[in-house]
Order: structure tokens, then C-alpha cells, then sequence
């Protein structure tokens, strides 16, 4: 548990550990402070951004979207690997994560499957969203990985913490699965490297993620015009994720709410596995069925349970 750095240490940290910082005016007060407290810290959160180019990456995530307000991130590492300071205290990045995983950072153990979304991680994570398209194609430069490096060290050194403290949004919150490109036990080892300690030991193996098809399908009907609500089912979080993989739902959507764009996405994916309403010419419904629902899971690696 610690307080977070002011933003003169934080600016600090990453200037010592040899980074190439660029300040976007006003960002030690740009923040979401108003919504809730921002601390105790207690880790490093790693993202990538689902956009191309520095420049409009940049926009991103200063500005937010529709339904995800901006700041999104303390510093967007990008892909010459300089480190774009956006914002300073809560932001965007982090959403509801696994309480069990928050504690194993707390305590530098390996950390459990994340299978809950309960807890605050814009309280208490600082974040780094890092320029990349995020389909697993998109290359990560040495420079950026190096930057990755550094900079979740500098944290690290500065609050006496260990690279157990780093993790990943996928290893974070159900159904992401960022970052892509890389993995996190690797980065961990580089930091553990710069820092100059012993590697941490191996996570556990991966568990698939369950999903309730009952328990989905309550979240689709409960009120699907509502937006902006707190997460239905956490459930819905990992469909939204494999939605957004298949370029059926627009990542700002994948908030845990079954809402009317989660609907259209659903539909969308009955009608690719052939699926059509029940009177001619008319869209599938996005109510999620067994079989599509399955095969959704098949290809995004979840199970779907009663």
C-alpha cells in the first residue's frame, strides 16, 4: 500500500530511469478525481490502445470517447517508444478487476485467474496504454518494449515494489486481453532484470472462463436500453470482449452492461453463424442462444455453462 507519487516524482521517476517524456500541457491536473479517490497504489497496469497512430492515439486517450470519459491513462507509451504524459490522479483504464488478483499484487504473489469484477482499479493502479492495434499482427518495436520496461520500473523503484506489482488488463479484468503482441510473464522478468532481483516464479496455468448462457441471457433482457450501468454479469464482460475481437462492437462499448449495442454485436455474430429473425428479412435478435453462443466461446476461448 503506498500513496501515490506527486506528479514532480512521478515526471522524476521516468526521467531517471532514461525515458523520453513528452508533456501534454495541463496533465498533472487533468483527472477524474471528482468521481471517487484516487489511492493507496499498489501496481502498474498495462494496456494497449486498439488505434493507430501516435497522433490520434494521443486524442484518444486524453480526450476518452463516447461512454468512457478521458483521461484514459497517466502516459501513453508509443510506438518510437517516448512516453506521452495525458494525466495525473484517477483516470479511465483500469474499470472493475478481481479482488483476489488485487490482493496477490498487494502481497507480490503469482497471481489467481481472474474471474471477478468487483474491484476499483482506477483507485488504486497507475496506467500505461501503449500504441497498438491489439489484433496480434501489429508488431511491438524493441524501443516501445524497452520503454514498457523502463517505465513500469521506475514505478516499481519508486515505491520499493517488486515486477509482480506489473500486470496486464487480461490478467486484470475478465475478458480482456490486453495487451496482445507480448506477453506479461516476459515483460516481468525484464523489469525483474532492470531491478535487478530474482525473476518472479511461474502463474498458474490459465483457467477458461465460464459463462452462464441463464445468467447472460437475464443480463440481455433485464432492461437492454439502459447505458452506462454498472456491470450485469461478469459474465458479459467476456462476451463483450470477443465481440470487440470480431470487429462486432466497438471497444467503448465493453462495460459489463448488455445493453442495445451489445444486442446489435450479438446479432450480428448469429447472423455470421446463420442465424435470422423469425419473420423473413428480419435481423437476428442478439437474445444469446446455446449453439452461437458456444461457437462464439469455441473461438474466444470460454466455456459456456447453464
Amino acid at each position: 500500500m503506498a500513496a501515490p507519487l506527486t506528479a514532480d516524482k512521478f515526471l522524476r521517476a521516468l526521467l531517471d530511469e532514461g525515458l523520453d517524456v513528452v508533456e501534454l500541457p495541463g496533465w498533472r491536473t487533468r483527472n477524474r478525481n471528482h468521481k471517487g479517490p484516487w489511492g493507496p497504489v499498489h501496481g502498474v497496469a498495462i494496456h494497449h490502445t486498439v488505434t493507430f497512430g501516435t497522433a490520434t492515439t494521443v486524442g484518444i486517450v486524453r480526450d476518452g470517447y463516447s461512454g468512457l470519459p478521458g483521461p484514459l491513462c497517466h502516459g501513453m507509451i508509443a510506438k518510437d517508444g517516448r512516453v506521452h504524459l495525458i494525466g495525473y490522479g484517477r483516470t479511465n483504464h483500469a474499470g472493475l478487476g478481481d479482488p483476489d488478483v488485487l490482493r496477490a499484487v498487494i502481497a507480490e504473489r503469482p497471481y489467481p485467474v481472474d474471474d471477478e469484477a468487483s474491484v476499483d482499479g482506477n483507485r488504486h493502479l497507475y496506467g500505461f496504454e501503449c500504441e497498438n492495434r491489439g489484433d496480434g499482427a501489429d508488431p511491438w518495436p524493441d524501443v516501445q518494449l524497452l520503454a514498457i520496461e523502463r517505465a513500469s520500473a521506475a514505478l516499481c523503484r519508486a515505491h520499493d515494489w517488486g515486477p509482480l506489482s506489473v500486470l496486464g488488463h487480461l490478467e486484470w479484468q475478465p475478458g480482456k486481453p490486453d495487451p496482445r503482441g507480448f506477453t506479461m510473464p516476459s515483460m516481468r522478468d525484464r523489469i525483474a532484470a532492470r531491478l535487478g532481483v530474482a525473476a518472479p516464479g511461474p502463474l498458474p496455468a490459465p483457467v477458461r472462463p465460464k459463462v452462464s448462457l441463464s445468467k447472460l441471457r437475464a443480463a440481455a433482457l433485464s432492461n437492454p436500453g439502459m447505458v452506462g450501468t454498472p456491470v450485469t454479469y461478469t459474465g458479459v464482460i467476456t462476451v463483450e470482449a470477443a465481440l470487440v475481437d470480431e470487429g462486432l462492437l466497438a471497444k467503448r462499448y465493453a462495460d459489463g452492461h448488455y445493453g442495445t449495442t451489445t444486442l446489435t454485436g450479438m446479432s450480428r455474430w448469429q447472423e455470421l453463424c446463420g442465424y435470422r429473425g423469425r419473420k423473413p428479412g428480419q435481423a437476428a435478435d442478439g437474445i444469446p442462444g446455446r449453439d452461437s453462443l458456444t461457437r462464439l466461446g469455441k473461438k474466444h476461448a470460454f466455456d459456456v455453462i447453464t
